[in-house]
């Protein structure tokens, strides 16, 4: 959503909303228990409705290659639980304690798990051997993936919405009042915590935090920056700003870095909500790109190009490097639709009412079409070569291929 001087007809009055029933105000508590609906906050009429899809002349046939349940899904309290993969394996969650090892190829269930008494709110991540989630109830879970038992879990400041990240060394979880903190990934014990400074108000969720190669850990925060820390003690490497707070009111000072982080080579890329798209050294956090972007998912790479789409569900093809726009599509506006991802010749995205559309990465036009749920897509994208994986908000895990 844009500045003051640009439309506010959905932004205004649905951030406004947003905030006083779901974002984050911290002098209370989180709002992880109340339900709602982005697109029917208060069913008001001056919230722009979703764009009816067009017909669309079909290029490419997307078949299911299998398809598995798993627990409730998304639940009630609009999670954004993600599924992982690590080696063979995806892994997927449910809110309700529900998780699922599963061979990607094949869709055969290796084992299940139901944690009863656990609301899962953050998820997953997976490496080193282990599955790992943020629940409600501020802690950090890990599991084998050899028999999804619990290895360890532990308390953390608060609830934790976004996949906690491992290196072999140690765990990393972003908590929703801005600490990054990392645990021992044998024993779960709390090895460092980085604090930032938290907003007045702040959107209601936390980018992934990115360990890279060469031992950093890359996070952003509700305040616009992104930090570099050392992922063996946590001392501080570097820090820049991906947006800048401007406006007389908190509400337009809003500039949360929720969409996960992408690493390309020697730079990591960042979005902001009402703010930038940029890309930093990772060395050094100089900066080495950036353009006006307002979006809170993450960011995809193909092609040359770079693709996001902002929050008005418009997908955008800049090319890597350069203020060039390649292609803007508008024909999903206001349809929530996921972070894009790249996949084979094509950008992916699925929307609220659990349509997956496929644009193609030269022009950006929609040249596939198939409905996954009938409950919505939140949960961001998955692909491994040649195969798509969408969680629906339903349970469902489903791959395809490309036909």
């Amino acid at each position: 959503m844009l500045s003051e001087t640009r439309s506010k007809s959905y932004s205004a009055t649905v951030v406004y909303r947003a905030v006083f029933s779901c974002l984050l105000l911290f002098g209370l508590n989180s709002c992880s228990s109340i339900s709602w609906n982005p697109l029917n906050w208060f069913a008001d009429d001056e919230v722009n409705p979703p764009t009816d899809l067009q017909t669309i002349q079909s290029e490419v046939t997307l078949r299911s290659v299998w398809s598995v349940s798993v627990g409730n899904g998304q639940g009630d309290n609009y999670t954004k639980i993600t599924p992982a993969i690590d080696g063979e394996l995806i892994f997927a969650a449910s809110e309700n304690g529900n998780i699922a090892a599963i061979n990607r190829r094949t869709g055969a269930v290796l084992w299940r798990n139901r944690l009863r008494s656990t609301i899962i709110t953050g998820g997953l991540g997976a490496g080193a051997g282990l599955v790992l989630f943020g629940t409600e109830d501020a802690e950090v879970v890990a599991l084998s993936q050899v028999d999804g038992e619990i290895i360890w879990r532990t308390a953390v400041s608060s609830e934790v919405l976004a996949p906690p990240q491992t290196n072999g060394d140690v765990v990393v979880a972003q908590t929703v009042d801005d600490k990054l903190v990392a645990l021992d990934r044998a024993s779960g014990v709390q090895r460092w915590i980085y604090e930032a400074t938290l907003p007045a108000l702040t959107l209601r969720g936390t980018s992934k935090p990115l360990i890279t190669p060469n031992g950093r850990v890359i996070a952003g925060f509700s305040n616009g920056t992104l930090i570099s820390v050392a992922a063996e003690d946590g001392v501080w490497q570097w820090e820049e700003r991906v947006a800048i707070p401007e406006g007389q009111y908190d509400i337009d000072r809003v500039i949360d870095v929720d969409g996960d982080l992408l690493l390309d080579g020697n730079r990591v890329l960042a979005s902001s909500y009402q703010g930038n798209l940029m890309a930093f050294d990772i060395a050094t956090g100089r900066i080495v790109w950036g353009r006006e972007a307002s979006s809170y998912h993450g960011i995809a790479l193909g092609f040359g190009n770079l693709y996001y789409c902002d929050d008005t569900s418009r997908i955008v093809a800049v090319r890597n490097n350069s203020s060039e726009v390649i292609w803007e599509n508008e024909d999903l506006a206001y349809r929530a639709i996921t972070a894009p991802r790249a996949f084979n010749n094509y950008v992916a995205v699925a929307d609220f009412e659990g349509y997956l559309h496929l644009l193609s990465q030269i022009d950006g036009r929609i040249v596939g079409r198939t409905r996954i749920d009938n409950d919505g897509v939140r949960a961001n994208l998955l692909s491994v070569n040649e195969m798509l994986y969408v969680f629906g908000n339903s349970g469902r895990l489903t791959a395809l291929s490309v036909q």
